[in-house]
């Protein structure tokens, strides 16, 4: 039955039909030709599979951390970068969760890719130079873990860092980060820098975990060794971060949920 619309046009007042649906996707598409983030124009829907994900996800950073804290002194846990990476994985990803489960729109670009950012720094140092006995910085000679510290060391730097990974670039719509961005998310890292030094400046020689990280300690290398490290850290973490949003523009987006309302129409419209 077709029936008038406020504005002259005709409309179809039964079901969708397969040029309604094809006109959205259209404007979806042309939306994201012009820069529109497409759930500006489509609106979100839930992902209960994906929310499940992402909060076991956050599960596992919850869980490591939680053991660290048990564990050990929370004052000297707290000031590891591990742990507060894992932290923001814990906020970010239970709040991903919540929304896709809700069908809320997505979290910001920037926030997400920061996350997966700083995250990655998480996993690369720990097994690239924290875990490797040649790197010259390695913690490994401090003897093995115990086993629940072993599974909170698996947890936060192995687990966490590629399952969040796996989730931004499957999971996650791409297309929203500028090389701007890689620039912004330095910020934290220097933060983080000038915290380490003043907290082993201020704690008396002989501190247990004085500085964090080997390439922080200043009673070993010298305030001149800390900042060519810095240097070297930073030039490797800002080229991770130039990639981040590289990858952004070329990997692939989530595939788009079938339409459960509105079924194909039997024939033409007639």
């Amino acid at each position: 039955m077709i029936t008038p619309t406020p504005s002259g046009r005709s409309g179809y007042s039964g079901r969708s039909s397969p040029t309604s649906r094809s006109g959205r996707s259209a404007t979806a598409l042309a939306a994201g030709a012009a820069g529109v983030p497409a759930e500006a124009v489509v609106p979100p829907v839930r992902r209960p599979r994906v929310a499940a994900l992402r909060a076991l996800i956050a599960l596992a950073a919850v869980t490591g951390v939680v053991i660290d804290l048990v564990t050990g002194s929370p004052f000297r846990v707290l000031s590891y970068f591990t742990v507060q990476s894992n932290v923001l994985v814990a906020v970010v990803l239970g709040l991903s969760a919540w929304r896709a489960w809700r069908a809320r729109r997505p979290l910001p670009p920037w926030l997400t890719g920061a996350t997966v950012f700083f995250i990655a720094i998480t996993g690369l140092v720990y097994h690239l130079v924290l875990a490797n006995g040649s790197s010259g910085f390695s913690m490994t000679e401090e003897g093995p873990p115990s086993n629940w510290h072993a599974l909170a060391n698996h947890l936060l730097h192995t687990v966490t860092p590629l399952g969040v990974a796996l989730d931004w670039l499957l999971l996650t719509r791409p297309g929203g980060l500028r090389p701007r961005h890689a620039a912004l998310w330095l910020l934290y890292p220097l933060a983080y820098l000038a915290f380490a030094l003043t907290r082993g400046a201020l704690l008396p020689p002989g501190s247990p975990a004085r500085y964090p990280y080997p390439f922080l300690d200043v009673a070993a290398h010298g305030y001149a060794g800390i900042l060519g490290n810095a240097i070297i850290f930073g030039s490797a973490f800002y080229a991770l971060a130039l990639l981040t949003v590289t990858l952004d523009r070329f990997r692939p987006g989530p595939r788009a949920p079938k339409n459960r309302i509105s079924p194909q129409a039997a024939g033409p419209l007639k």
